[in-house]
């Protein structure tokens, strides 16, 4: 089937939008007899008018030539070559057109495939996951090629899987947790068969690579949005597959006004205004309802179960152990708990205090408390010009008396220790550092 191209003037792509280091890279292979195509998300957000976040680029040239015409290259990959083309700090991805994947044999699990031959711009295309996605913008005729339908579905605002959404789903499950996230991104509506799919096979999101499906959530909610793309998990069953403590904890109230949601909101507004936020931080924001109702009926040693749950799920040990830390300081803000003025000077405390800021609305904190909570208090007063101070002599009253000072407390000051003191010094245990329960 002959793929649809749009000429320059159909579209609104201009190479003055495109990275002058990408463009750059797209010459240098066509100018040795290559194929060289501007590929997925880069040409999508053009197509809308968006500024992308970074280049891609897909060849008819293999790894090796690639590398062959780039000294300031390098290959990575273990399954399907990929050479990185650096320029400076910034690094460009050059992938070879890849072959479609085969025909699903009956009875066989779609996951297992072998799809990393070679292939056409056609091939290349019909392997992608959207349709959106599979558009190819070629620098040397200013034509946007489409060969999955993929303008017609930017215009009608829709994510659409490639092919048979029931297979396309199966063969990698991670596109259920994608088409959500693109969904809100770019405010589609995902199409029926494409959610009913989803719906159908969330159960194969268990067979799925752990780091795969962990990157897609932070990816997913941590985006302007946030909120959105929470809600649509849940109404999909994703979230009781990927955090079925926090569905669980979502579905005792209303989700469009739940505190989570909400939440996720403000963070998701700071986000399109400010950039990105650290995981630790995302994390906390997302658990913030989860943790403080279950410190507020249950025993302190619980706080540890969120940590073991999200670790026992794939989630990094630094990022959760940083997220209990800014929950346990948030705790402390919301009751102005004397401890707090100790956590003033703990290093992560700046970004508790973001936290903080991020859910007080939600939960019915005054910010302006914690700043006098924490204000010094007030230096005494100085002493009145031209008056007369009061010259303490030294040793006091035994002094006065011709007597020594009493030792180790002993109120007759004969030099016997006092039997009601200790002789050792006893340390309390730091509250903010507690021992993890054996």
């Amino acid at each position: 089937m002959e793929p649809t191209k749009l000429e320059r003037a159909q579209h609104p792509i201009s190479r003055r939008d495109i990275d002058p280091n990408v463009l750059k890279t797209l010459y240098r292979l066509i100018s040795a007899g290559h194929v060289a195509y501007l590929v997925g998300g880069g040409v999508r957000d053009l197509m809308m008018g968006r500024r992308p976040k970074d280049f891609d680029v897909a060849t008819s040239a293999h790894p090796a030539q690639v590398r062959e015409l780039f000294r300031n290259s390098r290959l990575i990959g273990r399954r399907f070559r990929l050479v990185h083309v650096f320029f400076g700090p910034q690094n460009i991805e050059v992938a070879t057109f890849r072959q479609r994947s085969e025909e699903v044999v009956e009875g066989e699990d779609p996951m297992i495939r072998h799809d990393n031959t070679f292939g056409t711009p056609e091939e290349d295309a019909f392997r992608r996951d959207f349709t959106i996605n599979a558009l190819f913008y070629d620098p040397s005729t200013f034509q946007v090629i489409d060969h999955a339908g993929g303008v017609s579905d930017l215009q009608a605002r829709l994510i659409r899987t490639i092919g048979d959404p029931e297979v396309r789903m199966r063969e990698d499950p991670v596109r259920m947790i994608r088409a959500i996230r693109f969904a809100i991104k770019l405010d589609f509506a995902i199409e029926p068969a494409t959610r009913a799919a989803i719906e159908r096979h969330r159960a194969d999101l268990a067979k799925a690579s752990v780091p795969r499906l962990v990157e897609e959530t932070y990816r997913t909610l941590t985006i302007p949005g946030a909120d959105r793309a929470l809600i649509l998990m849940e109404q999909l069953g994703i979230l009781d597959l990927l955090l079925p403590f926090l569905s669980e904890h979502l579905r005792d109230t209303d989700p469009n006004s739940a505190p989570t949601v909400r939440n996720l909101a403000r963070m998701g507004a700071a986000i399109a205004q400010n950039g990105g936020v650290p995981r630790p931080l995302a994390l906390a924001c997302l658990f913030a309802d989860f943790y403080l109702t279950r410190m507020r009926h249950s025993v302190p040693e619980d706080r540890f179960a969120l940590v073991e749950a999200l670790r026992a799920r794939g989630f990094a040990k630094a990022d959760t152990e940083q997220m209990r830390l800014l929950l346990e300081a948030v705790t402390h803000m919301v009751t102005r708990s004397r401890i707090l003025r100790r956590l003033a000077r703990r290093p992560y405390f700046a970004e508790a205090r973001n936290l903080f800021e991020l859910i007080a609305p939600t939960h019915g904190a005054d910010l302006a408390s914690i700043d006098q909570f924490l204000a010094p208090p007030p230096s005494p007063p100085a002493p009145q010009p031209g008056g007369k101070r009061r010259r303490r002599r030294r040793g006091g009253r035994n002094r006065r008396r011709g007597r020594e000072p009493a030792v180790g407390g002993d109120p007759t000051g004969n030099g016997q220790p006092n039997q009601d003191s200790n002789s050792e010094l006893s340390v309390a245990p730091d509250p903010l550092e507690p021992a993890r329960p054996r």
